[in-house]
């Protein structure tokens, strides 16, 4: 078999049973969860005064992404509860802050809504702007996970709740300290959807009716980290990132296949800060913290199981000379890891060893800043980028550098972090479109080359 039948073949498994346009971005990490935009025609630099706006619509508070899919656009958001003279209540005695949640359907082609649904949701969490979770699209249905753990599966056409649960409550589940962030994964007929409480760490639902088919894992804390799928020793393997371990189980019944402690030596940072999404490809499985670096994985070939490849030194994030990603999903390419550490800095390590190659600080502006994030999309044989800032940059990634071919302003950062303003949302690519939101809108950006347009 070769290589490209192979991967023709994996893709068949993942996501035969996923019903959506080729140039959809239906879910978090686009159609294929893998972050890559596999649309052409897309322009190779920007025009003079950047790229054409072709809509903005308003939108209220929150750090959760848009998905595109069938012509229309989902995306979440707070509404924020407000006196009678428009000022924010404050939050009440039992430290909630007052407000909605809400699921928006806007119109691809113009962003006007076509329907909304929304519900009470006071937030106990920090960070308490808005959901947290990318919308899944998936067979005419729409599924989402709000801040406080409001799992709710929604027709897509017309907004009418199918069923719904609050997750927290029904497993006894306490909220993670800055909210319910693990964005779902459907796999076959089974939600997969990241829980807490006592052996519930993990939960797969039935998609259609929200019945529960089976639950696994416990830990102190379950982190943010979403599930993902992989096919490795011969099993489809669903990866189940903890602040204790990475597991791996049998997606159709919870069975725990292996599980690798992380870190590998040491304490777990608390609070959890298991955030980036696993970076699987091939015989390789990645992930990163902001306090104990990376950690690299070799899927065996024969059986589900795994060992280390490498780690990095636990010396504490501002002394590592390699990735310690925060909340930005790496990308394995060609053989090296690109990715966005903890104080914004871009940095590129050999895959097989972890050797740092070189590091940037041009993609934030030249100067180093706390928890900076840009999202890194690979396309064709280059990269698209969105800053925290609000930039879209195009940009070539390689072993010998990083190479800016252009950036455009396109939003406002309205969110105040760390002592800056920024925008905290990932992008959705669709259609030769960028889509993006911050606190007050979402635009939706042309991309295509001139003769696509």
């Amino acid at each position: 078999m070769s290589r490209f039948t192979a991967l023709l073949a994996g893709a068949v498994v993942l996501f035969g049973s996923f019903s959506v346009r080729a140039d959809d971005w239906p879910q978090w990490l686009g159609p294929r969860r893998d972050g890559v935009w596999r649309e052409t025609g897309i322009l190779d630099k920007f025009p003079a005064g950047g790229p054409r706006i072709l809509w903005r619509r308003p939108i209220e508070n929150g750090f959760s992404g848009p998905a595109v899919a069938g012509g229309r656009v989902y995306v979440t958001d707070r509404v924020r509860a407000r006196d009678d003279k428009g000022n924010v209540l404050r939050p009440t005695r039992d430290g909630g802050f007052p407000g909605k949640e809400r699921i928006l359907c806007l119109d691809e082609a113009d962003g006007k809504v076509v329907w909304k649904h929304e519900y009470d949701c006071p937030y106990k969490i920090y960070y308490p702007n808005g959901p947290r979770c990318t919308p899944l699209v998936h067979q005419g249905k729409v599924y989402t996970l709000g801040a406080m753990g409001d799992l709710l599966c929604l027709d897509a056409k017309k907004g009418d709740v199918i069923w719904s649960k609050n997750v927290m409550k029904e497993y006894k589940a306490e909220a993670p300290v800055w909210g319910f962030a693990a964005h779902p994964l459907i796999d076959g007929d089974l939600l997969y959807c990241v829980v807490g409480g006592a052996g519930s760490a993990v939960v797969a639902f039935h998609k259609d009716t929200g019945r529960e088919a089976w639950k696994a894992l416990t830990c102190e804390e379950v982190g943010y980290a979403p599930p993902m799928i992989c096919e490795a020793g011969g099993k489809h393997q669903l990866i189940i990132w903890q602040p204790e371990a990475i597991n791996s189980l049998d997606p159709k019944t919870g069975e725990l296949y292996w599980k690798q402690p992380y870190p590998t030596k040491g304490k777990v940072q608390r609070p959890a800060v298991s955030i980036v999404t696993p970076v699987i490809q091939g015989d390789r499985l990645y992930v990163s913290t902001f306090y104990q670096g990376g950690l690299m994985l070799k899927l065996d070939k024969d059986k589900p199981a795994a060992s280390v490849l490498w780690e990095s030194k636990d010396d504490g994030p501002r002394k590592q000379d390699g990735l310690h990603a925060l909340s930005c999903t790496p990308v394995l390419k060609g053989g090296y890891l690109y990715g966005i550490g903890g104080e914004g800095e871009l940095r590129c390590q050999k895959a097989d060893t972890g050797e740092a190659v070189w590091e940037s600080l041009q993609l934030i502006g030249g100067e180093k800043a706390l928890f900076g994030t840009a999202f890194l999309t690979p396309q064709a044989d280059r990269f698209v980028i969105f800053n925290d800032s609000g930039y879209l940059i195009l940009a070539d990634l390689s072993p010998k550098g990083y190479k800016e071919a252009g950036r455009a302003k396109v939003l406002e950062p309205t969110y105040e972090a760390r002592g800056r303003t920024v925008v905290w949302s990932a992008p959705a690519y669709a259609d030769r479109r960028a889509f993006a939101r911050n606190d007050k809108e979402i635009i939706c950006v042309s991309l295509a080359a001139a003769n696509k347009s």
